[in-house]
């Protein structure tokens, strides 16, 4: 009855909203991680694939988490969304500016892009359905060699433009929603946010840089076969 009563106010919503943001947040970092095995070369990130996949049964559970987290993500986002601009519906005479940022505005868009982009992405590494043809990256056992599958992906141009576009949503996402979390979920005061606003803005940024490097310096010759 009280998880009820708490998704169906606008306080419980938002902390649905950051819980599960907290969660992507926290396997956006983690995957970075993982990824940045691709610079030791091929046997590295081969064998970190190797490994995850050993996981069977866990794998599964801890995808199926994070689809969890997203759904919940989207449609809470999305639902405060219209029931914020519901409860303006004339528009103001003078619309006077207040203190915001760019981020902060366009948090619902840049989320349709993430998750337009996310749908991508899989489709891409993981259900390998577009980007290369199978056959230039897998034996005839079927066997992936992801190493070869990311850099012949990111040496054609349109991949990459298209990864830096998802890369920017996601920027401009976690740069106003990881402060947003903490603010949600009571973690912080008046003296403390704006601390915590720049520490978002840097992991952020520090977050998208990394997962950038990847396509830049493999389009640019610098991770090669």
């Amino acid at each position: 009855m009280q998880l009820m009563q708490l998704f169906r106010s606008s306080v419980g919503r938002k902390l649905f909203m950051a819980c599960s943001g907290l969660m992507l947040a926290g396997f956006v970092a983690a995957h970075l991680l993982g990824n940045t095995t691709l610079f030791a070369g091929s046997e590295a990130i081969n064998t970190y694939a190797a490994q995850l996949h050993k996981l069977g049964p866990v794998l599964w559970i801890f995808r199926l988490g994070l689809l969890g987290a997203l759904l919940a993500h989207v449609i809470f986002g999305i639902w405060l969304t219209l029931q914020n601009r519901a409860a303006k519906p004339i528009g103001y005479a003078k619309k006077t500016t207040q203190t915001t940022t760019l981020a902060a505005e366009t948090m619902i868009y840049t989320g349709l892009a993430l998750l337009a982009f996310v749908v991508y992405h899989l489709l891409h590494f993981t259900l390998r359905k577009v980007g290369l043809e199978p056959s230039l990256f897998s034996d005839a056992t079927g066997q992936v060699d992801v190493f070869r599958m990311v850099v012949l992906s990111f040496q054609q141009w349109p991949l990459v433009l298209l990864y830096v576009g998802g890369l920017a949503a996601l920027f401009l996402h976690l740069s106003h929603g990881i402060s947003s979390i903490f603010q949600t979920l009571g973690v912080c005061n008046e003296y403390l946010l704006p601390l915590l606003r720049k520490a978002g803005f840097i992991a952020a940024l520090a977050l998208a840089a990394g997962y950038l490097s990847i396509p830049i310096l493999t389009y640019f010759g610098l991770v090669t076969l």
